[in-house]
C-alpha cells in the first residue's frame, strides 16, 4: 500500500483495526457502545532520528494506547499518526 504521506523523524502512520461489531456470544454492539480499537497495521514509518532507530516497519501489527496518536483521514481511510514511543508492542 503506497500512501501519499511520509511521516517525519520517529512518527508512524497506523491503520486502525475495525472495531468489533459482535460479541463472542453473538450479540451485536451498537455504534454508541463500540470501543476504540487499540490494534492496527503500520502503513508508513519515518526515518528515525540520530538518537533513535526505528523498530517497527510497514506491515507490522501493533498495539497502542487507547488515546495515543492523532486521527487523520486520507483518501477516505482513517489513520492515526503517532510517535513510535506510543506503540506498546508488535504482535
Amino acid at each position: 500500500m503506497a500512501l501519499k504521506i511520509q511521516p517525519l523523524s520517529d512518527r508512524v502512520v497506523i491503520e486502525p483495526q475495525a472495531a468489533e461489531t459482535k460479541t463472542a456470544s453473538g450479540l451485536y454492539i451498537p455504534d454508541s457502545a463500540k470501543e476504540k480499537p487499540q490494534q492496527g497495521k503500520v502503513a508508513a514509518v519515518g526515518k528515525g532520528t540520530k538518537d533513535h532507530d526505528m523498530t517497527v516497519k510497514v506491515g507490522d501489527t501493533v498495539l497502542y494506547g487507547k488515546y495515543a496518536g492523532t486521527e487523520l483521514k486520507l483518501d477516505g481511510n482513517d489513520y492515526l499518526i503517532m510517535r513510535e514511543d506510543d506503540i506498546l508492542a508488535i504482535v
